[in-house]
């Protein structure tokens, strides 16, 4: 089974942060131009939230608040949730299921590493099950005889 760091290793270590402060108008601009889902928001070095496009949609929009005028620290989800590099896909996928988000911010040793969403750790399970089928169905022709 694949570790989180061999999907991080594979993936890329690229995080997308803002502060506590930024105006949920700038975040969204942000989330925009990376093509991202979810920020990360750190004080400092400290991860303190995740801002989701979820959070937009249920802690602004819906309940009538301006996206400009509105902190990302209001809306943002916390205390974050996060995953260690050494978990394996089946708990990542199992974390954000029980949790019901879909990025989940990778920590080693108190620091950000990366994160990962729902759609990392499903492509990956698929592929690790697209090589498990393609060795059982090798192993099944070369065991199979022709009478």
């Amino acid at each position: 089974m694949k570790t989180i760091r061999q999907i991080l290793k594979k993936k890329g270590r690229k995080i997308w942060t803002i502060s506590p402060a930024t105006r949920v108008f700038d975040a969204l601009q942000v989330m925009a131009e990376k093509d991202v889902g979810a920020l990360l928001v750190v004080n400092g070095k400290t991860l303190v939230g995740v801002f989701s496009e979820r959070d937009y949609a249920r802690k602004v929009i819906l309940q009538g608040k301006s996206s400009k005028n509105t902190r990302v620290s209001e809306i943002m989800s916390t205390p974050p949730i996060f995953i260690e590099p050494e978990y394996i896909i089946e708990q990542g996928l199992a974390l954000m299921s029980a949790k019901h988000v879909r990025h989940l911010p990778v920590m080693e040793n108190d620091r950000l590493i990366g994160i990962v969403t729902i759609g990392d750790l499903v492509k990956s399970l698929i592929d690790e099950q697209k090589v498990v089928i393609d060795h059982l169905e090798k192993y099944i022709v070369s065991n199979t005889s022709i009478t």
